[in-house]
Order: C-alpha cells, then sequence, then structure tokens
C-alpha cells in the first residue's frame, strides 16, 4: 500500500482549549489544519451566526446535543458526570461536525471537553472499585500525558464481574469492563479531533489505545488454530469477561487501524514512531473467512458505514484491493433483504431500540456518501460498474431511514419508556443520523 505524507497549503486556526477540570486552559492553544484535500473536516465554512447548510436539521441536531451536554455534565460542568464510551464517541463527532457547519468555538470547546471528560472519567478505575487511579497504573502526571495507555471502561452502571463470579447473562450487560468495539469508536472519534484541530497527540493517543486493546483483546488459542478475539475484557484488561468473539469487532479494528495509519501518514510526523503494521495483519488473518452479513440493524448500519470507510481509504491510497468493498456492499444487501422483511418498524416506540434502529439510519446516511463518491471518482475504482450496481441494489431500500428518522424525530415518541431509558445514546445517535458528516467523514 502507498501513503502520501505531505500536506498542502497548511492554514492554522488557534482557538483556547478550556479543560473540564481546571479554570485554567489546559492546552494553551490547538492549532486546526487545513490542506488541499481534506477541505470541508478541516475548516469550518464561515457562515451566519446559527445559519447552516441547506438540508441540515440545524434546530434539531442543536437541541439534542444541548440536552445531552446539559445532562450528562459536559455543560455545565458536574463534579460526577455520567459518560458512556460508544455514545461519546458519537458525540465528539456531532460537536465537531456542529462546529464545522457553524463556524461556533462552544462547539469545538464542547468536543475538546467531552474528550477530556472521558479520558478523566473512563480511563480510570470506578469510584466503588477498590483500585484507584489510572487503569493503566501510570501516576497521574503520566497518566495525562497517556490516557489511553491502559484502554477505556464501557460506562456501565455495575461494577465489573471478578473472576470467580459466576457469569449471568442478563446481569452482565449492565457490567462494566471494556469492548473492543466501544474502543474502536474512540479510536474513531480521536482521529476525527486530530483532523480537525491538527493537533496529533489526539491521533497518537488512538494509535496507543489500538496497541493496548489488541495486545489484550486478541489472543492464539491452545489448539494451534488461526487467532481470536474475546469480546468483552475486565476494566484492567487482565482477564476476558466474555470469551466469544463480536462479529465485526476484528473488521471494525482492520479497517481503525487503517485509519489511523492514514492520519500517521498524512501528519509527516511520524508519531514518536508508532505505526500499526503487525496489528493490521494480526486483523487481516483473523477476518479470513467471515461473512459479515447479519439482519441486526445495529449492526447492518456498520457495514454501510464501514463500506463508506473503506471507500475513503482506497481513494486515500491506504488501501489498494477493492474486494473487501464489494464483499461488505453484498453482504449488506443480504441483511437488508432479511431486515425488510422481518423488521419491527410497524411496531409502537414501546417494542423498539431507537439507538439500534438509527445505527441502521447511519449507515443509509454514510450509503448515501458512498454513492456520490464512486460517480465523483470513476476513474480511482477498477470495479467500478459492479460498485455501482450493489449500491444502486442497496439505495432501493433507502426509505427505511426517512421511515426510522421521521418517527423517533416526533416528540410524542420521546415519551416512550424505551426512547427515555436510553435517552443518552437515542439522542446522540439521532443527532448522528441527521448530520452524519462529523462521523462519517475520515
Amino acid at each position: 500500500m502507498t501513503k502520501d505524507s505531505s500536506l498542502h497549503g497548511t492554514k492554522l486556526l488557534a482557538f483556547v482549549h478550556y479543560s473540564c477540570y481546571s479554570s485554567t486552559p489546559r492546552s494553551e492553544l490547538v492549532f486546526a489544519a487545513t490542506d488541499g484535500k481534506r477541505g470541508r473536516r478541516d475548516e469550518p465554512q464561515r457562515i451566519g451566526e446559527g445559519e447552516m447548510k441547506e438540508g441540515f436539521h440545524t434546530d434539531t441536531v442543536k437541541k439534542l446535543m444541548d440536552e445531552f451536554a446539559l445532562g450528562t455534565g459536559l455543560e455545565p460542568i458536574l463534579e460526577t458526570p455520567r459518560r458512556y464510551l460508544w455514545t461519546d464517541a458519537f458525540a465528539v463527532c456531532n460537536f465537531l461536525e456542529l462546529y464545522a457547519q457553524t463556524a461556533n468555538e462552544a462547539y469545538m470547546s464542547l468536543a475538546l471537553r467531552l474528550i477530556d471528560q472521558v479520558h478523566e472519567v473512563l480511563g480510570k478505575h470506578r469510584g466503588d472499585d477498590s483500585r484507584s487511579g489510572w487503569i493503566s497504573g501510570l501516576d497521574e502526571q503520566e497518566g495525562r500525558l497517556h490516557p489511553t495507555q491502559g484502554g477505556l471502561r464501557i460506562g456501565k452502571k455495575l461494577r465489573e464481574r471478578r473472576p470467580k463470579e459466576p457469569f449471568q447473562e442478563d446481569l452482565e450487560w449492565d457490567r462494566d469492563g471494556q469492548y473492543f468495539h466501544y474502543l474502536t469508536r474512540w479510536m474513531h472519534a480521536l482521529h476525527c479531533a486530530s483532523i480537525v484541530t491538527g493537533d496529533d497527540h489526539f491521533n497518537e493517543w488512538a494509535i496507543q489505545l489500538a496497541k493496548k486493546s489488541h495486545a489484550r483483546f486478541t489472543y492464539a488459542p491452545p489448539s494451534g488454530e488461526k487467532k481470536s478475539m474475546y469480546w468483552k475484557m475486565s476494566i484492567d484488561l487482565s482477564y476476558p469477561l466474555v470469551p466469544s468473539m463480536g462479529h465485526h469487532d476484528p473488521l471494525d479494528g482492520w479497517i481503525t487501524y487503517h485509519e489511523l495509519q492514514k492520519g500517521r501518514a498524512e501528519n509527516g510526523s511520524g508519531l514518536n514512531g508508532l505505526n500499526l503494521d503487525a496489528e493490521i495483519a494480526d486483523m487481516s488473518a483473523i477476518c479470513e473467512g467471515i461473512k459479515w452479513a447479519t439482519g441486526d440493524p445495529l449492526g447492518l448500519g456498520g457495514l454501510l458505514v464501514d463500506a463508506f470507510r473503506v471507500a475513503q481509504l482506497i481513494i486515500a491510497r491506504e488501501l489498494e484491493t477493492e474486494d473487501l468493498l464489494e464483499t461488505l456492499l453484498n453482504d449488506s444487501l443480504l441483511g437488508l433483504k432479511y431486515y425488510a422483511q422481518n423488521n419491527t418498524l410497524n411496531l409502537p416506540a414501546e417494542y423498539r431500540l431507537a439507538f439500534r434502529e438509527l445505527g441502521l439510519s447511519i449507515g443509509f446516511r454514510a450509503l448515501e456518501r458512498l454513492e456520490e463518491l464512486v460517480d465523483q471518482k470513476l476513474n480511482v475504482f477498477k470495479r467500478r460498474h459492479q460498485l455501482q450496481y450493489a449500491i444502486h441494489a442497496l439505495i432501493q431500500y433507502k426509505p427505511l431511514c426517512e421511515v426510522i428518522e421521521k418517527f423517533w424525530a416526533e416528540p410524542r415518541t420521546q415519551t416512550s419508556e424505551t426512547w427515555k431509558e436510553h435517552l443518552d445514546i437515542n439522542m446522540v445517535m439521532l443527532a448522528t443520523s441527521l448530520a452524519p458528516d462529523g462521523y462519517l467523514s475520515l
């Protein structure tokens, strides 16, 4: 594979990054770099105050993210903010997108403050744990310099299961620990922050997180079979809590590692020699032979997002083969055919989970952008006709996206118990579906 490490026409935009745990700036200046290749992500459009691009659901997205910030202790700052890694990864990207579209630096401040809070809360042991300090075991000063070195907790309500405690499936869903697919979402959020701010530390933290989590979540079975992965690990990553492998975890890892490698090459600094070549090779071997099709809407949406990410990496010359892109589209089609025949979209809210359905609508937003990207870059894709055919077949299911968004955006629907029970993740993922570029663009 080839990588482009050059930067063209760099501009610097400085702003003060205020820490959520101090009244003084934690990072005095963070610079947002703009280059000829990245354009929209790196330099906010300087449009009127409160004005956004046509089609952008301005008021709804702002309202959702303002309520999220207020309810979780981000703004105003609470002494014990409520942090949850999956939700917060999407939220960082949403705030970055609001900043890009409005040029309102308050949204950039919220994105950076949220990153600080996640590291300060989920990078450390729980308050009800006999252990304290950074999960990594680093002292306070070193931990702040390398906040992802020990991984990041999920943020569940209950403490993790101890090694000798019996496994209870229903209870395990509410117990803390570390999920690999949550960690890859946070790596992506950090990478997005690195792009928008031009600060390499975010990408460095993401790569450190990738290396640590990969080393602890992957393992070679005693039988001598190929490497596999644990689905859930303990808070300190010392033992597995759920030994089976998440269906899409190796795929998430492989694509995200390439994304971070792309960022590493583009910044030109080498990030202290950090690279993920060995980890990429591991994940490639684990992925071999796996069929990605699923009927789960959240998983389906993830596959469509992954397809768009792969296409962007091909254009950036981080990836060369188009085989995976075509496979992801074909497997997504299999899953969508099943989902279209067996979905629950005609049921009342009490029988549905918003965030799982919104994961699919986010995937459709990625598919829209993938269709446009392939049409614009036909000369890049050797299998352009096969890709266009697969995308066209998938686009036929796009009306599902509008059905999902419209249903969950209704104020009356948001009074349902299932919406309120998962309020934070539902609000944030609805906002992502309505304003997806902050999350989807690499």
